[in-house]
Parts: structure tokens; sequence; C-alpha cells
């Protein structure tokens, strides 16, 4: 079995993010670029155009109705949560032709698009928020590749997953060699993304392996948990008592995370979710 490192050299070319969303990222990472430059590129692909409009006027930013044109949606929301939203209306384009048999990618991408909003709500920090839900939204990218890659050896994994997330992570360590986790990490690597958003998916499985990085991967790793009970990632039937993992819990009680809290996110999530779900599929 290839390393993460060369399984993603030999996809990129079926994973590659759409060319708007590689000139917005490259415009924003120099530092320099005008709304009006931004705009230009955006308004090119008419389908993103309709679909920003449509998330800046969301719950999700809260300024329903009143953004008419993609200058004004720039100009409100600012450029990293630009960035994140021309990713995000992509993203779910890139996957294409995943086994139909092994996920169903409405449900993938409700489970994921609820771990980026709850990531999001989690998050301590407005500074930062923005690339907690794009942590979310693709923290289980890296199953995709190996569903598209390995449908054989991913069924024997999906077989364990009313076992619990821990028996998944282990029958990938011991299938694979290594965690979708991991895989997903070096997606976006070479994607170019920001590595705390990289490392975020990477230490979602034991957040605190890296010091530098624990407030980050534990933020996500409790995210990806409570997503699990407001919309599971599979259609498998799912043993409620064993879904908090020993893992979650101590990410929990990191963050200081009390049941209220949790509960309050959930509420709050479930409403966003629906309206960012309608946006970007």
């Amino acid at each position: 079995m290839d390393d993460p490192r060369t399984i993603v050299t030999n996809v990129r070319s079926i994973f590659s993010l759409p060319d708007v969303v590689v000139r917005v990222n490259d415009l924003i990472d120099s530092g320099e670029a005008t709304n009006t430059e931004l705009e230009r590129v955006i308004s090119s692909d008419p389908a993103l155009t309709a679909k920003i409009l449509k998330f800046a006027n969301s719950s999700y930013f809260g300024f329903s109705g009143k953004v008419e044109t993609v200058l004004k949606a720039i100009a409100i929301i600012g450029h990293k949560e630009l960035r994140n939203l021309v990713l995000a209306t992509s993203v779910t384009s890139t996957f294409k032709d995943i086994p139909p048999d092994l996920v169903d990618m409405d449900t993938f991408w409700n489970h994921s698009i609820t771990c980026g909003v709850t990531a999001r709500l989690l998050a301590s920090s407005v500074d930062s928020r923005e690339r907690f839900f794009i942590a979310g939204l693709l923290h289980g990218v890296g199953r995709l590749i190996l569903f598209s890659q390995y449908p054989k050896e991913s069924a024997k994994v999906l077989s364990c997953m009313n076992q619990g997330e821990d028996a998944v992570i282990q029958a990938e360590r011991k299938i694979f060699g290594f965690t979708h986790a991991q895989l997903g990490a070096e997606l976006l690597k070479q994607w170019k993304l920001p590595v705390n958003i990289c490392k975020m998916v990477e230490y979602q499985f034991n957040p605190m392996q890296e010091k530098e990085f624990q407030y980050d991967a534990s933020t996500l790793c409790a995210a990806v948990n409570i997503a699990s009970y407001i919309q599971p990632c599979t259609n498998q039937p799912i043993e409620h008592e064993e879904t908090i993992s020993d893992r979650a819990l101590q990410a929990w009680s990191f963050l200081g995370l009390s049941a209220e809290i949790v509960e309050s996110v959930m509420t709050v999530a479930k409403l966003q979710v629906i309206e960012v779900f309608n946006a970007i599929r």
C-alpha cells in the first residue's frame, strides 16, 4: 500500500480544485487583492456567483436579503470568509464518481457541513472561526479518496462502523497503514491550504499529540463528535450510548464544554446547517 503522499500525488488530477478557486486563493494569499479583482474572478463563474450571494444572505452571516452584489458580499464578509465560501461551494463538485454503494454523497456532505458549522460555533475567537468551518467541512475528504481508489478495502473498514469510530480508525491503520485523517491532510497540503487547517484535520483523532495545535485539533475533534449526533456520516445504524469516545470527552473537558454549551451549539447548528447545505449543494 502506498503512503498518503504518493496516493495524493496519483489522484491529484482527479481531485483538483476548480480553476476559479485556485485563482481566488492565489489573489488572497498575495495580500494585495482588491475587492474588484476578486469580484472579476468570481463573476466569471455564474454558478459560483449565485451560490455566494445565496450564502451571504443566509442566517450563517446574519445579513438576510441585504446582499445584492458579489462586491457587497466581499465587503461584508471579508477576504478570509470569501475564500471559505468559494472553497465550500466548489469542493462538493470536486469529488465525483465515488462508489454509491460505499457512501451517499448527500449524507456525507450534510455531515461535513454540520461538522464545519459546529466547529465554527465552538471556535472561541471570531478572527479565526472561518478556518474551523473549512477544517470541519473537509475533515473527511480522506475517506472519499479511499472510497474511490480502494473500494474493496474501504468496504472492510466500513463494516466496523457499528463498533464505533475507534474501531474504524484501527481498521484503517491495519488495512492501509494510515488513517483517512492523515490522507485528507495530505490532500489539503497539496491544495495549498493554510498549515493550521491541514494540521487540524491530521490530528483530529489524537488532538493532544502536537502542543501547538492542541486547541484547534480538540475543537475539530469535539465538532466531529457533536456533528455525528446531529447528522451521522453514514446510513449505518449507530449505537448512541457508545458514540462519545474517550477522545471526544477529553476534548470537551480540555475546551471547557459543558453539556449545556453543547446543547445550545447543537440548536444553533441545526438551523445554520439547513441554510448552508441549500446554498452549497
